[in-house]
């Protein structure tokens, strides 16, 4: 009986040890192209130029600046440009478009961090926007230095831990992955750690991660395994984790955003029945975002006016700021049938949302036409028919 209780004590005792051994980040890690000459780079030259691409989770204060102490910490007497370009709520397809503006606003950058994983799968954009929006975003980087050196992430949210408690791969993470590996490109799958370390006993959801957006123990998760992934590459010494060539290869999609640019709708005469507001701001109080107030705007409020835009590329698109009165638009490329867009978000009832529609790609390169109108109808839950464009987007050909 001694012996059988005894027996009992040990095995909960090493199912115990079992689960309170912390997993490898390694494991979740894909060195597949080595960071060297990066580093040496960096070492060198004394200077380097660093982006963080994302949606909220890297806008805000933790991981990031974390790993910019980090680098800093390993090349003391380098000057860096550290180049934050998180912006809340956009995924890939607003980071493909915005890639001009935003991260090459300094010039060329060296390496870039880059996650899209939980808004693409938030706001439910579909496979063919994913696959164009994150190659778009590789190529466009690669294209202006085939030297830049790109780690891509994969953060963590519900709808991603179900999916690997089911033993399933989530689709967004997949399409990533897919992308990721044609153009030979690191990743870390921090979505796929979290839920097994919170699986293995090591922590929880609920009180220590708490929620998509991470709490400062969540962060320092996420700053531990990028540490880890960037301490094996800067000890690897001259040993090449796999192929550096830099050569491009071709592209998934050839309608992938590579050449996104933003343009602001500053029309040359009035237009009747849309108001090009210089600083726009909301007049009923309701909070903005940041690029997204004070700055200039097209704003249209009356059904059936309609403004034309002539673009040269294969797609095109309005960011907008979706606030409570946001309307529908109905719109026309190159004199098709009319098509409806309702700009009214999930979010809008509190605030004038940075979104990105787009409205035609896949189109034959060259000149086109859009032309928008504001709807009579309008969604229910908005207060009003109105349009706030921040600026049309369109992806050129390479």
């Amino acid at each position: 009986m001694k012996q059988s209780v005894l027996t009992v004590l040990i095995l909960v005792f090493s199912v115990s040890l079992l689960f309170s051994q912390t997993l490898d980040s390694g494991k979740f890690h894909e060195h597949r192209n080595s960071l060297r000459s990066t580093f040496q780079k960096f070492g060198n030259e004394k200077t380097g130029r660093i982006a963080f691409l994302g949606g909220s989770i890297t806008y805000n204060p933790g991981w990031r600046d974390s790993v910019c102490t980090f680098l800093q910490k390993q090349f003391p007497a380098t000057k860096f440009d550290f180049i934050n370009a998180g912006v809340p709520s956009m995924g890939s397809t607003p980071g493909a478009f915005r890639f001009e503006n935003d991260v090459l606003k300094n010039g060329k950058i060296d390496f870039l961090f880059l996650e899209a994983a939980v808004n693409d799968e938030t706001n439910k954009t579909d496979s063919v926007a994913i696959i164009r929006g994150m190659e778009g975003i590789i190529r466009h980087a690669l294209n202006e230095n085939p030297d830049c050196k790109i780690i891509m992430m994969y953060f963590v949210d519900p709808g991603k831990m179900e999916s690997y408690k089911a033993g399933k791969t989530p689709l967004v993470i997949g399409l990533h992955d897919r992308v990721a590996r044609h153009y030979n490109i690191s990743s870390i799958n921090l979505a796929r750690e979290v839920t097994e370390r919170i699986d293995n006993g090591e922590f929880s959801w609920e009180k220590d991660f708490r929620d998509l957006h991470p709490s400062p123990f969540g962060q320092n998760i996420y700053y531990s395994s990028i540490s880890q992934f960037l301490e094996k590459e800067l000890n690897a010494g001259n040993v090449e984790m796999q192929s550096t060539k830099t050569d491009i290869p071709g592209p998934i999609d050839r309608y992938s955003y590579s050449k996104g640019v933003l343009i602001e709708p500053n029309p040359p005469k009035p237009i009747k029945g849309w108001e090009f507001v210089e600083e726009w701001k909301p007049s009923n109080g309701v909070a903005t975002r940041f690029n997204y107030v004070d700055v200039p705007m097209l704003v249209g409020t009356y059904p059936g006016k309609i403004i034309k835009f002539q673009f040269k590329g294969n797609a095109v698109g309005i960011s907008v700021a979706a606030g409570p009165d946001a309307g529908i638009i109905e719109y026309s490329i190159d004199d098709s049938q009319w098509k409806k867009q309702d700009l009214y978000t999930s979010w809008s009832k509190n605030l004038y949302l940075p979104w990105f529609y787009t409205l035609g790609s896949g189109l034959k390169n060259g000149k086109h036409m859009l032309q928008i109108r504001i709807s009579a109808d309008k969604n229910p839950e908005s207060t009003g028919n109105t349009a706030v464009l921040r600026y049309f987007y369109v992806n050129g050909s390479e």
